[in-house]
C-alpha cells in the first residue's frame, strides 16, 4: 500500500472538514513520524517543545504502531541535518516541522515531500507556498490584525509607535503586513520597525535603541510576549515607564496574570497558542491510523485577552 493514499482527503479551511474518503491504513502497519523543531530557547517555544513531547507520549500509548522520532535545533543549519538523518536512517513515513527560518528549510522540506513522504508544516511557513500536504498554524493574519485594531481604536491621530517584528518568516510578514492594514487611515505614526527575533534579549537591545533615538513614543507592538519582556526592561531601565503601554503576543501566563491584575503597561494581548504543535501531532498521526482526511490548511483563530476575560487564559500550570 502506498503510505501517502491514508492522507487523501478533504481540504481543512479554518476548521477540519470531515467530508471526503480517504484510504484506510492497514491497522497493525507500522509507521515512523519524524519531528523537527526549534529548541527551546525562548518561552513560546518551551511551551511548544513541552507540548511536542506531551503529544508525542500520549500517542505512542495511544497507537502502538506509530513511533517518533523528535529532534531539537537551535539553528536553520542543524535542522537541515535533523531532517536528512531521519530520512537516511529512520525511514520516517511523515514529517512533522516547524521550520527554524522558511528560506533555509524550502529546499530540504521539499526534498523530503518527493521522496514521497507526508509533509507537515507548522507555524512558519516555507518560502514557496505548497510543498506542504498539511499546514497547521496559528492565525498570523489575525494576529497582526487584532494587535493593530486595538492600536486603532485606542490611540489617536499623531501618536507615535515603534514595532519589533520576530524572525524573518513568511508568519512574520503576514502578521506585520495585517497590522499594518489594521491602522492604516488611523493617523498613527509607525516610527520604526525592527526584528527582535523573538527573543527577550534582542527585543532589549531593540528597544534600549528606539529608546535612545526617539523621544516621543506612545506604544509598542513587540508581536511576541517574550519580546514583550525585554521590551518593558529596557523601558523600566530608562525610567520612561509613564510614557508608554506594550501589547506582545501568544498569551504567556506572567503577561497574562499582568493583564489580570490590571496593569497599565500591559492593557492586552493576543492569542497564539504553542499548543498548536500538537494539534500537528495529532492529525499527521491520525491520518496514518485512520481514514480521516488530514490535507489542507488548520488555522486556530486570534483572540483578544483582556483584564475582563484574561482569566479565561490564565493557566498557572502551564509551561508557558
Amino acid at each position: 500500500m502506498n503510505r501517502r493514499d491514508i492522507f487523501k482527503g478533504a481540504a481543512l479551511g479554518a476548521a477540519l472538514s470531515l467530508g471526503a474518503a480517504a484510504t484506510p491504513a492497514m491497522a497493525q502497519e507500522e509507521y515512523t513520524i519524524g519531528v523537527a523543531i526549534p529548541s527551546a530557547t525562548h518561552g513560546f517555544m518551551g511551551g511548544l517543545n513541552f507540548h511536542a513531547r506531551e503529544a508525542i507520549s500520549r500517542l505512542e500509548e495511544t497507537y502502538p504502531q506509530l513511533s517518533f522520532v523528535l529532534a531539537t535545533s537551535g539553528d536553520a543549519g542543524k535542522m537541515v541535518n535533523d531532517i536528512e538523518d531521519m530520512v537516511a536512517t529512520r525511514g520516517i513515513d511523515a514529517l512533522v516541522v516547524l521550520p527554524f527560518e522558511s528560506e533555509p528549510l524550502t529546499s530540504p522540506v521539499q526534498a523530503v515531500k518527493e521522496q514521497g513522504i507526508w509533509v507537515t508544516v507548522v507555524d512558519r511557513g516555507l518560502s514557496v507556498p505548497g510543498i506542504e500536504d498539511l499546514y497547521v498554524a496559528g492565525d498570523n493574519t489575525g494576529f497582526g490584525r487584532v494587535a493593530g485594531e486595538y492600536f486603532a481604536e485606542t490611540l489617536g491621530e499623531g501618536d507615535n509607535v515603534v514595532v519589533l517584528r520576530g524572525i524573518p518568516t513568511t508568519l512574520d510578514n503576514e502578521r506585520v503586513e495585517a497590522f499594518q492594514a489594521a491602522i492604516e487611515g488611523s493617523g498613527i505614526n509607525v516610527l520604526d520597525m525592527q526584528h527582535g527575533n523573538w527573543n527577550r534579549d534582542d527585543a532589549f537591545n531593540v528597544m534600549q535603541d528606539f529608546l535612545s533615538k526617539y523621544d516621543d513614543i506612545d506604544a509598542v507592538w513587540a508581536a511576541d510576549d517574550d519580546m514583550a519582556i525585554g521590551v518593558l526592561e529596557a523601558i523600566s531601565q530608562a525610567g520612561r515607564e509613564d510614557e508608554m503601554w506594550v501589547v506582545g503576543g501568544a498569551g504567556m501566563k506572567e503577561i497574562v496574570k499582568r493583564i489580570m491584575d490590571g496593569d497599565p503597561r500591559l492593557p492586552v494581548n493576543v492569542t497564539y497558542p504553542p499548543a498548536q504543535i500538537a494539534t500537528a501531532i495529532e492529525l499527521t498521526a491520525l491520518g496514518l491510523v485512520s481514514a480521516t482526511p488530514v490535507s489542507g490548511r488548520f488555522i486556530i483563530g486570534s483572540q483578544r485577552i483582556t483584564p475582563e476575560n484574561a482569566e479565561q487564559f490564565y493557566f498557572p500550570d502551564s509551561p508557558f
